[in-house]
């Protein structure tokens, strides 16, 4: 097992790590709209959800891997009415790639952020 930690992504704000290889998997921890240097992405759903890839793709980038590995995500919405937003801006960065994924709405998310998702993807290796 092999803890992942890039600078390109906000540092864990709790007991844990960015994201962790097991194998041939990388789990990522679940990312918030942060930017690096730890301020909250203010303003949309589409705004926030952009950040996250942003994150997403830094560690997935430290840990060997990229989007185009995942297969499995879950995002975690705090307003279901926001389903279709956060959707286009998903597709967007998934393209033809379709990883297993599963939404839930949440009560509420570190730091009001409106989304929260984590990733599994394959290594490179």
């Amino acid at each position: 097992m092999k803890y992942v930690a890039t600078d390109k992504a906000p540092a864990a704000i709790g007991p844990y790590s960015q994201g962790i290889i097991s194998g041939k998997l990388f789990y990522s921890s679940g990312q918030i709209p942060l930017t690096p240097s730890g301020d909250l992405v203010m303003g949309t759903i589409e705004e926030q959800t952009h950040q996250v890839f942003a994150n997403l793709q830094a560690v997935l980038e430290e840990a060997g891997t990229s989007l185009d590995r995942v297969i499995k995500t879950t995002v975690f919405i705090k307003n279901m009415d926001d389903f279709a937003a956060l959707n286009e801006v998903y597709a967007s960065y998934f393209g033809e790639h379709k990883p297993a994924r599963s939404t839930v709405e949440v009560a509420r998310l570190p730091k009001d952020a409106k989304v929260e998702i984590e990733v599994i993807a394959k290594i490179k290796k």
